[in-house]
């Protein structure tokens, strides 16, 4: 392939039911305004609304440009992690932006403003921006991301999960590791955590305030905004022991105690012991895991 044909950025889009919303998505990566090539890897989960049939007439219309994988069987249902297992193994671009099929962006030069960034900063691994939340109301121009968070983030902060990175601004390098994804992240609910958590250890984050804010959608539907929030505390405490087992492995000590500590302290101070048990089998913690929280249940 000639070097000015190269695909330099993946688009990857997860769409699961998001008929209402998934060309709202795609049309956001169409009028993107770039002087280099990209690709949109999207994958529809088996959907069982119109989401397939939308994204097939897309394809027809950008054969080369819009990429789908249309599953038959669910695959979120089965425990399989999406974007390893599918998507940044076909990746071709030398980076990586993400939105959901019920999301979508609003900024023409997104992609241009972040590939420049990475382009000029070595040590930068991931850069991001803001975002609006439409919901029942309609559009409200403010950010889940607080001001204090408006800002960039350095390479440890990012692996201690001190950071605020919200999928679907997040554009970052492709590496090794995306292809080789860490057997810990298996288990894991809350990949998006866990990936920026190890995009960390190859370089620091950076705040892009000039990108117009995406927008994040709140519906019925959505696999996250709509949990409870004793379900999303499970999933964060499966996620921290899993990034205490994987730092573990790696021997940083440092990192690994840290995220055991955060578990611990989330035990004794938000969940009541009811909670804590129902979240270990909901969970299916690790036999070790679930010990420590029997300790702690005894002087709760």
């Amino acid at each position: 392939m000639d070097k000015k044909e190269e695909i330099v950025v993946s688009i990857i889009c997860n769409a699961y039911n998001h008929g209402n919303f998934i060309a709202d998505a795609i049309e956001g990566f169409l009028m993107q305004e770039t002087n280099f090539i990209y690709e949109i890897l999207i994958h529809d989960d088996a959907s069982t609304d119109k989401t397939a049939e939308i994204i097939r007439s897309y394809e027809q219309k950008y054969p080369l440009l819009i990429k789908p994988i249309y599953q038959n069987i669910n695959q979120y249902s089965r425990n399989i992690k999406i974007n390893p297992t599918f998507n940044y193994p076909r990746v071709k671009g030398k980076y990586i932006a993400l939105c959901e099929g019920d999301d979508y962006w609003t900024d023409p030069k997104k992609l241009q403003i972040q590939f420049e960034c990475l382009e000029k900063n070595p040590d930068i691994v991931c850069c991001y921006h803001s975002d609006y939340i439409l919901g029942e109301k309609g559009l409200e121009k403010r950010s889940r991301i607080s001001l204090q968070d408006q800002r960039s983030f350095t390479s440890y902060e990012m692996m201690a999960c001190k950071c605020l990175i919200l999928p679907l601004t997040a554009f970052f390098r492709n590496l090794d590791i995306l292809r080789e994804y860490p057997e810990e992240a298996r288990y894991v609910k809350n990949g998006d955590t866990f990936l920026f958590s190890i995009l960390g250890q190859y370089g620091s984050g950076m705040y892009l305030p000039m990108i117009g804010p995406s927008v994040y959608r709140v519906h019925e539907g959505g696999v996250w905004s709509m949990r409870s929030e004793t379900e999303k505390k499970a999933i964060r405490m499966s996620t921290w022991y899993w990034l205490a087992e994987y730092y573990s492995r790696l021997g940083n000590s440092k990192l690994e105690e840290k995220f055991r500590i955060r578990n611990l302290s989330l035990f004794v101070s938000d969940l009541s012991k009811a909670q804590l048990i129902s979240i270990t089998v909901k969970m299916c913690l690790p036999a070790k895991f679930v010990r420590v929280i029997k300790k702690h249940l005894m002087r709760k």
